[in-house]
């Protein structure tokens, strides 16, 4: 490490796998004051005032809606966030929980050997099509996997522009005409102004009846006094949730008692394993940075995701 190096500063704590990422990117760690980078790992409630010496903050999490509204970003410096770093975590896991209700494992575990209804409820992936709604960096993870197991999937993603491995790739504001093409829904898209609940009372009633929804996503992206509703009345087969609106679900929350609804705690990119995730990308851009070249993640004025 030279005196040349950048300093970067990693708060609000020094994290074991941010530092050697930075310090094996060529990096030197320092306190916020000397920094001219900044990888913020705190809460968007502590985030530090900066002056302009800070040149690029570095965000943890793939949505930013929270830093959005509370207008920490600005267009002073460059500002990054976690887009696709945790792809293929949140991908094992929005496969995982959608072979669980098709195959009703949730069911079994709670009525153990209840053979007539579980074997009469059980469906394959095989054969069937999986639309994605956002389809970025998760939906490029889930697809292969979504193929191995002899699935289609219908892409949606705002542009419409074709996404590698997708049968067919739709623009998001065409979004109401895959309902009725797909056997089963995932949830990958930021949580904005325009994805706020598009699950809804008229997406459910327009899904077949053996359709399973899972979200990996944000919770505001579904309605879920529209999704009990459907969950109650076999409007649609089930709901897998990782992620719910608020969090964590009242203790009285009809989602915990319906029969057809798998809920995780939030754990598609587990908190606990984040930063060892995030470290080779953030080591990634900061030889980037060095360089010159664009970086990864890059959050574009103006958007909020």
């Amino acid at each position: 490490m030279t005196a040349s190096a950048i300093p970067v500063a990693v708060e609000p704590v020094r994290d074991e796998h941010l530092v050697a990422a930075v310090e094996s990117a060529g990096g030197r760690v320092v306190g916020l004051a000397e920094a001219r980078v900044l990888v913020w790992i705190g809460a968007v409630d502590d985030f530090p005032e900066l002056d302009d010496r800070i040149e690029w903050v570095a965000l943890k999490t793939a949505g930013i809606e929270e830093y959005v509204a509370a207008g920490v970003i600005d267009d002073r410096r460059v500002w990054t966030n976690a887009s696709g770093f945790y792809a293929e975590n949140v991908a094992e896991h929005a496969l995982g929980l959608l072979l669980a209700g098709l195959r009703q494992i949730n069911t079994a575990v709670l009525r153990h050997w209840d053979k007539q209804p579980i074997d009469t409820a059980v469906r394959s992936l095989h054969g069937s099509t999986v639309a994605i709604i956002g389809a970025g960096g998760i939906a490029a993870s889930l697809i292969p996997r979504l193929t191995a197991c002899g699935a289609r999937a219908i892409a949606v993603n705002r542009s419409g522009r074709p996404v590698e491995g997708a049968a067919l790739t739709v623009p998001a504001d065409r979004t109401d005409e895959v309902w009725a093409q797909t056997d089963h829904v995932v949830l990958a898209a930021p949580a904005t102004a325009e994805t706020r609940h598009l699950i809804n009372a008229n997406s459910l009633a327009a899904l077949p009846s053996h359709a399973w929804i899972v979200n990996v996503a944000r919770g505001p992206l579904v309605d879920q006094t529209a999704l009990v509703a459907a969950l109650s009345d076999g409007e649609i087969a089930g709901a897998a949730l990782d992620v719910t609106d608020p969090e964590p679900p009242a203790d009285d929350d009809p989602l915990w008692s319906l029969p057809n609804v798998i809920i995780t705690p939030h754990v598609a990119n587990p908190a606990s394993g984040l930063t060892r995730t995030m470290a080779p990308w953030m080591a990634e851009n900061l030889r980037r940075y060095q360089a010159g070249d664009e970086l990864l993640a890059v959050v574009r004025p103006g958007r909020d995701y």
